[in-house]
């Protein structure tokens, strides 16, 4: 990697492979003078954790660190800017930001790019060596040094991991969301599959909570899921989750009834056994 510029940039979401980066350029002593951070407004609690774990070693290094924010309140563009479109005509909000409507996304690739070619910067981005579609997307001033250090997403988790970092998100200090999500994003970006959405039903009450507050206020299912013949379209996670709570009951009913059928007895031995 040829360095000529005076700015370099590292672009840091603090999820999981812009931190390893992060971190590996400075080990490596790569030049870096600013990480920019954009932060939506909408992220898991645990991003805001990491990136205060973070701090203390750019301020250490000397290395400046910039907030970037949205325009507008991510929520007033989801729920109650005034939009007009061909397909629904005059209507409040963007809706959910996922998929092809992506415009959370958009807004924020644009003023990072923004900031970066205001400062004719070369920016760092954290795209790692297993993500090759992506990387025939960057533009000619962003480097991705996992990528060139042939560092996957796997790897970079466990390097984080070993450095001490964890996503942990609830109050008992036992789910990491890099456990139970497949990327973590924002936490009401629809493009999480239905595994995510299960796990964080399972796991992360409170963020559930906000995603049914907020299926509440939209006229678009989160998801293109199936409809169940009881409880209608799964895609509106009100009803994945009345789908979800109805399953387990059931389940529950079902092991406990099987528990009533197990008994007990003594083997020749004296030891403990079961009959089923």
């Amino acid at each position: 990697m040829v360095f000529m510029k005076e700015n370099y940039i590292a672009s840091v979401s603090f999820g999981k492979d812009s931190v390893a980066m992060l971190l590996m350029l400075i080990e490596r002593e790569y030049p870096l003078t600013e990480v920019m951070f954009y932060d939506t407004g909408v992220e898991f609690n645990a991003i805001y954790h990491v990136r205060d774990q973070i701090l203390p070693i750019l301020e250490e290094k000397g290395i400046k660190f910039t907030t970037l924010r949205p325009e507008r309140p991510f929520m007033y563009d989801m729920l109650e800017k005034p939009v007009s479109s061909k397909q629904k005509g005059d209507h409040l909000g963007y809706g959910w930001c996922g998929g092809l409507c992506r415009w959370g996304t958009r807004e924020k690739l644009n003023a990072l790019d923004r900031y970066a070619k205001e400062k004719d910067a070369l920016v760092y981005i954290g795209i790692a060596a297993d993500e090759p579609q992506r990387l025939t997307r960057m533009e000619t001033y962003k480097k991705a040094p996992l990528a060139e250090w042939n560092v996957a997403e796997a790897e970079a988790l466990s390097y984080c991991r070993a450095k001490g970092i964890k996503w942990i998100e609830d109050d008992n200090q036992t789910v990491d969301l890099y456990d139970i999500l497949d990327r973590v994003s924002c936490w009401c970006c629809c493009n999480k599959n239905q595994k995510e959405l299960r796990q964080i039903y399972l796991n992360l009450p409170e963020y559930w909570n906000k995603l049914i507050e907020l299926q509440s206020r939209l006229e678009r299912p989160m998801k293109r899921f199936r409809t169940d013949p009881e409880f209608g379209d799964l895609g509106d996670i009100r009803n994945l989750g009345a789908y979800w709570a109805a399953k387990d009951k059931e389940a529950n009913r079902t092991r406990d009834k099987e528990c009533d059928n197990i008994s007990y007895f003594c083997d020749k031995d004296g030891q403990l056994a079961l009959v089923i």
